[in-house]
């Protein structure tokens, strides 16, 4: 599965990511920016005084795939 991966920069210009897994794969440019730019606005994200998510910057799809090599069995 895809996941979307937004970033923004917090409002010391550090670069940060918000990461989403239950996401519409299909979702538009302008359909994502809107959304982010409303997270941007409402200023909800404030840690130690830094505005987590203050400049939109960019969004990506992400799709991981997971090859297991070998898993140890649990013991009881």
């Amino acid at each position: 599965m895809k996941q979307l991966q937004m970033s923004f920069n917090n409002n010391e210009g550090k670069k940060t990511n918000l990461v989403l897994a239950e996401v519409k794969q299909d979702l538009d440019a302008e359909t994502v920016k809107g959304a982010m730019q409303q997270l941007t606005d409402s200023q909800l994200f404030i840690k130690d005084g830094v505005s987590l998510y203050a400049e939109v910057l960019g969004a990506k799809y992400v799709e991981r795939i997971v090859t297991e090599v070998f898993e140890t069995p649990a013991t009881a």
